[in-house]
């Protein structure tokens, strides 16, 4: 009987420990139970993925495998990530499909974006152009008389003249026998002016003032011919001067040479003010406009930029080069621009505030343009736009997108390719069967697993 009690003894401690630890576990789970609703199922936060892909971070599994996309070994998540199972968005254009890239990433390959916003866009229509001259301040010298040059003050192309500075002399001898022609009348009208008869004086009146309107039309000054009257000599050459100020730029004579009015004697140019005549394709015909102001660079002045304005279009293409020439006149004060020169043109295009978005937000695929819209954390969704010619570094949108949405303005080649690769890869898994997909997912040998991960890194 006392070894009863002896047993009893031992064995109380030990009933103690055990009612001690089920009121530990009853507070525990008072202290864990579940007081609010249940979360939507739609929204509903899985934290049971715990290998993923280091470039596709959307790929998530419970077990060691390789990347069913890129084929790199998957590496387990980091502490406290979580992904989210419901409703994604989707990518409307074939071959492309939606990308999620965790800040992390990110901020490795530099994601930028920006938001869609409306602002001036002054674009420019970039062309060629060719210096030429003003053909408004262009100027031939003729010669209303037949003669021959009996003297040429400027025998040099290319030399510089003032406007009434002498060019050559002409020995005519029609103007000869005029001059003495209207001497004979002056002499004529001098008699006959105490005429008592008025038809005889006025006959000698009108004989005097048709001889000196033929030297005037052969553009003899009225200084010359009141010096033939004082003096009463005829002079044997007509001098003729310069029209205008410029450059000699064709020279048709030499002295001793026969010449009639029909011949043009020089040529002179005012290059003072100078014309472009800058080649416009078709398509942008539209917006080039008289008044539009255009800037020109050469090769022979770098650095140097010219501003000028569109003083015409002219009203037909050229067949050859489907282009319409823009005319731009430029001031020429120090004689930089020359005739033949070759050179940049851009005509500035002022247009309205306009949805915009930046030009390497853009990628043009050649059959559709395409910018990725962040939509939520992470997520990218290709969307094909439509954007009017480019001006400066931006686009006008116009079409697919809204204001203050955001968009990849770099690096957007980068996200284009991860979502071609993403749309092969889901197309190439959609037709796989269970087994093939979940052999994908197996962990691969030793070998194959290492080998994959070098190439990954």
């Amino acid at each position: 009987m006392g070894a009863n009690r002896r047993g009893r003894g031992r064995a109380w401690p030990w009933v103690l420990v055990v009612v001690l630890m089920a009121a530990i576990a009853v507070g525990v789970w008072y202290v864990r139970r579940p007081t609010g609703p249940p979360s939507a199922p739609s929204s509903q936060v899985v934290q049971e993925m715990t290998y993923t892909c280091p470039m596709h971070p959307q790929i998530r599994q419970p077990r060691p495998g390789n990347c069913p996309i890129c084929g790199m070994k998957l590496v387990p998540a980091e502490p406290g990530t979580t992904t989210t199972v419901g409703e994604k968005p989707t990518s409307e254009i074939p071959g492309q499909g939606v990308i999620e890239v965790d800040p992390r990433r990110q901020q490795l390959i530099g994601v930028v974006t920006v938001p869609v916003t409306k602002r001036r866009l002054d674009r420019a229509v970039r062309t060629v152009g060719d210096v030429t001259i003003d053909e408004s301040r262009t100027y031939d010298v003729h010669t209303k008389v037949d003669g021959w040059v009996e003297r040429l003050y400027t025998n040099q192309t290319g030399k510089m003249v003032r406007k009434g500075q002498p060019m050559l002399t002409i020995y005519s001898p029609d103007l000869v026998s005029t001059q003495q022609e209207y001497l004979v009348a002056l002499r004529s009208q001098q008699r006959l002016a105490n005429s008592p008869f008025p038809e005889v004086k006025k006959s000698g009146d009108s004989l005097l003032a048709a001889t000196r309107e033929r030297l005037r039309l052969w553009d003899i000054p009225d200084s010359e011919i009141r010096r033939l009257e004082t003096t009463g000599e005829a002079k044997k050459t007509l001098t003729i001067y310069a029209p205008a100020s410029g450059y000699i730029m064709e020279k048709m004579v030499t002295e001793g040479r026969m010449v009639a009015p029909a011949m043009t004697l020089l040529r002179l140019a005012d290059l003072s003010r100078i014309w472009v005549e800058a080649s416009v394709y078709e398509y942008e015909m539209p917006t080039v406009q008289v008044g539009q102001r255009a800037k020109l660079t050469l090769q022979a002045h770098p650095g140097t930029a010219f501003w000028g304005r569109v003083n015409y279009v002219y009203p037909t293409v050229e067949s050859m080069t489907r282009a319409v020439k823009a005319r731009i006149e430029f001031a020429n004060p120090g004689l930089q621009l020359k005739p033949g020169m070759y050179g940049d043109v851009e005509i500035m295009v002022p247009t309205a505030d306009q949805l915009s978005v930046p030009a390497q937000a853009v990628m043009d695929t050649g059959t559709r343009t395409v910018v990725f819209v962040k939509q939520g954390e992470g997520v990218f969704v290709p969307r094909e736009v439509t954007v009017g010619p480019r001006a400066g570094g931006y686009y006008p949108v116009l079409r697919g997108l809204q204001e203050g949405e955001l968009v990849v303005s770099s690096p957007s080649f980068l996200l284009d390719s991860e979502s071609k690769l993403r749309a092969a890869a889901e197309g190439a898994m959609a037709g796989m069967t269970d087994e093939g997909k979940a052999k994908a997912a197996e962990p691969a040998a030793p070998g194959a697993g290492a080998h994959a991960g070098h190439g990954g890194r």
